[in-house]
């Protein structure tokens, strides 16, 4: 370990060009003010793409895996690993720059983060792009990079599997992609042990593009803590605060899911491509239903009590193990955004889309707005390569999540999202192709909640519903990706006391509320800089015109829409209290000056 406390002060550079890897040092200041995860990985990027406009596909966009401070220790729920690059899926509505694009990280959860701090490293960078399909193996210190041409096409469920037979050693951690990220779609996902998924923003297009199968991970050390009984007290709050409580059993009892019925009672719900934001059949897939027919196992993340992942076994024409869901985004966006409420059906399109590799959240959206299409008279069978995308309809979207992963036919238009498709469909289509910058919104409907809809347009990487409904929250979960840590758990307000006190006991600086929200609007701001640098403008900051247009006719919400005025004022408030320019979004140089950023 450097003498950096809590860190080993390291990252692993693999450059698969050249076949060669280094250890790069971290510049301490670094990790005091990027902390790690979502913030350090941003740093990184900010530092490596010191030009815009680089293509997101070219061996020069780094793919990076950068776990935080607290992965590798046991704090409760800090599994999460950040996979930060370059967007291939967004783009502003004008640039100086033919490639410009986001910013995109994608959060994940599991084994992989944790590995990697047992490994010695603060994180992994990949760059480059290998002659042939090939994997990465890491063992410690040694690093070998190896053929990978049998593997092509396997999805991920089997090469889940083969690979470790491969490697001869289950210690090894690995993450991977399917044939969606081979065949470069997008807004293809990194998959890790199966049902946990690096899915928004195209992080497996851009590891497809390096002709890179998979990474496999083992280590032997540990990273040391800078006050080891601070660090021991704070570890006995936070496990007071969570083991055994009812906050934790409810994790345990549904994972997510127990939202689906929720947020369809509230109206709050993405239903029929955003039109609706109720399901009147969302009982038939939400948790009870789940936990009352298909779950039969609950598992968890490296040193998480809430173990709100599940698995279970389905009957019938759709039958079969399901390794993961519902969910809320996947039983949303594949269940009431299609109209879809047969179980089996929903959890089978689930299970397709990760095998293949997909995300769920954009896949999803992507259909639902070609249902649409069809059903306005917009798009024919022919168009569809003689699919009936009708709503409700299983076998149709499994047919097209087969061609999208493919690239076949009508889903090579597909592939290319929303935004795209819209624009090759025209007539109309583009007030409800559901998007911002190019990034498919998630489940999260917003007529009546707007809040929603600011995270949705402000958001870093595109439309995003964990982003942060305002200010405040924006800044603090940039600093939770950047720690680790889940922000599932944090929900539960006992929590924060020993978060902070973990934090500063592991790092050696120190943190109080005000402290961690502080380096939060650091980290929101440097990537605000790099998507302004790349040509993003307040315009981009725009809904697709449904949330304005469309008032929901029936449940909670029913007659809700957004008003275009009082939304405009909104962002203006928000730029504003944000330190930016409310006509460009250009951050200050009082604001970058208060963050430490005028010299970056």
């Amino acid at each position: 370990m450097s003498g950096k406390p809590g860190y080993h002060g390291r990252i692993l550079e693999i450059d698969l060009s050249s076949g060669k890897s280094r250890t790069v040092t971290i510049a301490p200041e670094d990790l005091d003010r990027f902390v790690g995860g979502q913030g350090l990985g941003m740093k990184l990027l900010w530092d490596r793409l010191k030009k815009p406009g680089v293509d997101a596909l070219s061996p020069e966009n780094p793919l990076m895996f950068i776990p935080g401070p607290f992965s590798g220790l046991p704090v409760p729920s800090s599994s999460r690993t950040c996979v930060v690059t370059k967007s291939p899926i967004t783009a502003p509505l004008k640039s100086d720059h033919r490639h410009a694009s986001t910013v995109t990280y994608s959060n994940m959860g599991g084994f992989f983060g944790p590995e990697i701090r047992f490994a010695g490293y603060d994180g992994l960078v990949v760059v480059g792009k290998a002659k042939e399909l090939s994997y990465i193996v890491i063992d410690d210190g040694k690093v070998a990079i190896r053929d990978a041409r049998k593997f092509k096409g396997m999805r991920t469920d089997a090469f889940d599997k083969a690979f470790l037979e491969e490697l001869g050693d289950r210690k090894y951690k690995t993450v991977y992609i399917g044939p969606a990220g081979e065949n470069l779609v997008p807004y293809s996902s990194i998959i890790h042990t199966a049902g946990r998924a690096a899915g928004r923003g195209g992080s497996g297009c851009v590891m497809g593009s390096k002709n890179l199968k998979a990474i496999a991970v083992k280590g032997s050390g540990q990273p040391g803590v800078a006050d080891h009984e601070r660090f021991l007290a704070a570890l006995e709050k936070a496990r007071r605060a969570l083991y055994g409580t009812t906050y934790a059993k409810s994790w345990a009892e549904q994972g997510t899911a127990r939202a689906i019925v929720g947020n369809s009672n509230a109206g709050t719900e993405s239903v029929r491509n955003y039109r609706e934001g109720t399901f009147t059949e969302a009982d038939k897939i939400g948790g009870d239903a789940a936990r009352r027919d298909v779950w039969v196992r609950d598992f968890a993340c490296y040193c998480c009590p809430l173990a709100c992942k599940k698995s279970g076994v389905t009957k019938g024409k759709y039958g079969g193990v399901v390794h993961d869901g519902p969910e809320y985004e996947t039983g949303v966006m594949l269940g009431s955004n299609l109209m879809i409420s047969d179980m089996p059906g929903l959890l089978r399109a689930i299970y397709n889309i990760d095998d293949l590799g997909l995300d769920q959240i954009s896949t999803g959206n992507v259909i639902g707005f070609l249902m649409e299409a069809y059903e306005k008279g917009m798009i024919d069978r022919q168009f569809l390569d003689g699919i009936d995308l009708k709503w409700g309809s299983v076998d149709a979207t499994l047919a097209m999540i087969e061609k999208i992963a493919a690239k076949d036919g009508v889903g090579a238009l597909a592939a290319q999202g929303v935004a795209n498709l819209s624009r090759h469909i025209g007539q109309g289509s583009g007030k409800f192709a559901i998007h911002v910058k190019g990034l498919e919104l998630a489940a999260h409907n917003i007529q009546g909640n707007q809040p929603r809809a600011l995270s949705y347009v402000t958001a870093s990487r595109g439309a995003c519903h964990l982003s942060g409904d305002d200010i405040a929250m924006q800044n603090r979960r940039a600093m939770l990706d950047s720690t680790g840590m889940c922000f599932f758990p944090t929900f539960e307000p006992a929590l924060e006391e020993p978060m902070l006190e973990l934090l500063s006991a592991i790092t050696g600086r120190e943190y109080d509320k005000a402290a961690f929200e502080k380096a939060g609007e650091r980290i929101f701001n440097l990537e605000k800089l790099f998507n302004y640098r790349e040509g993003f403008r307040r315009g981009d900051d725009k809904l697709p015109d449904r949330f304005f247009e469309d008032a929901f006719t029936i449940g909670a919400k029913k007659g809700a829409v957004l008003d275009r005025r009082k939304f405009e004022d909104m962002l203006t408030k928000y730029y504003q209290e944000r330190g930016w320019d409310p006509e460009t979004t250009k951050p200050g140089p009082a604001k970058l000056k208060e963050l430490g950023l005028d010299l970056v």
